[in-house]
């Protein structure tokens, strides 16, 4: 397990019973123990299995099975067209149906970014699968009471706005003609960050070089851009279920709260503009077992910019699991 080597990872495709093809890592210790929790990683956008690289190792090497799979739309898992396909519940079921694939009845979920959101949405969809979880960079949210479309959204929090760039249809094709400039932007240093307020102007203008302050070199910024070859609709999509989501949500009637008896760590950096600690004290309302790790001078891509301190905080909390709450800073 190299983490400058995508090869030197074990790689596996499966079909599931939800009827989609996923690629994914499946890491399995020497000598792996089987009392041990698996634990399944969701990566966010725009990313990869490969955003985390440099935890699956030592993860692997304290006697974890690690299991990290490109999500739907990207990578070499399914893509599907239709982008109600990639609505919470259906990315939920999916996770469930590759733990069935893999005969593992509960795991550890960990997310970052999109997949955090996916991973607190796991514990509300499928909260018989979880032995813990982990959210990093997005706080969790309860189920939203009344559907508040991207554009709404965006008039009320200004810095959503790029949102509805990415829900509109001129940004696949936009993104996919510069995706190196916008893997720029997205993996920008965060004392570095440039707006995203007008972002289809960013990544066309010519005059910025996109790889000066960006958290990949080189070898890492090209292993991404293969990765977006087949296309940006997918990943895109994900921030076209706002309304989809929503209805599912209000139809199954999730509640607001996760299980109280669900140990749950939140991971984030400081210098994070998309985790204001208001929000971060806003999930203390839904969620009895909450740990928070607040990681000073760290953005938003903490796997990268903390690598060892992600990897030994969730080493820390699942070796205390069952222990009192805390919060570090």
């Amino acid at each position: 397990m190299n983490p400058i080597d995508p090869q030197t990872f074990n790689h596996r495709k499966a079909q599931i019973s939800t009827g989609r093809l996923y690629h994914f890592i499946d890491q399995i210790p020497e000598n792996y123990n089987p009392i041990r929790p698996p634990l399944i990683c969701l990566h966010g956008f725009p990313d990869s299995w490969f955003g985390w690289r440099h935890q699956i190792g030592p993860w692997c090497r304290q006697g974890f099975r690690v299991i990290v799979p490109d999500m739907l739309g990207y990578g070499e898992t399914d893509m599907p067209h239709d982008s109600s396909a990639y609505s919470t519940k259906n990315i939920c079921n999916d996770i469930s149906a590759l733990l069935d694939f893999l005969a593992i009845p509960k795991a550890v979920v960990i997310g970052h970014d999109w997949g955090s959101y996916t991973a607190g949405r796991f514990a509300l969809w499928h909260p018989d699968r979880l032995t813990a979880l982990v959210m990093l960079s997005i706080p969790y949210v309860p189920p939203k009471e009344q559907h508040m479309s991207v554009e709404e959204m965006a008039r009320k929090y200004p810095s959503y706005g790029y949102q509805v760039y990415f829900a509109s249809e001129s940004s696949i094709s936009e993104i996919e003609e510069n995706l190196v400039p916008f893997l720029g932007v997205s993996f920008r240093m965060s004392e570095k960050a440039l707006s995203w307020s007008k972002l289809d102007e960013l990544i066309t203008n010519k005059q910025i070089n996109f790889t000066d302050d960006c958290l990949l070199n080189e070898r890492e910024l090209q292993f991404y851009v293969s990765r977006f070859q087949r296309g940006m609709r997918g990943p895109l999509s994900y921030y076209r279920t706002t309304k989809t989501r929503f209805e599912e949500e209000k139809e199954a009637q999730l509640p607001a709260h996760l299980l109280p008896n669900l140990p749950v760590l939140f991971m984030y950096g400081t210098k994070d503009a998309t985790c204001p600690p208001s929000a971060v004290q806003n999930a203390h309302k839904f969620i009895s077992q909450l740990n928070t790790v607040a990681l000073e001078d760290v953005g938003h891509w903490v796997m990268l910019e903390a690598q060892d301190r992600v990897a030994s905080e969730v080493l820390r909390f699942l070796s205390s699991l069952g222990s009192p709450q805390q919060s570090r800073m």
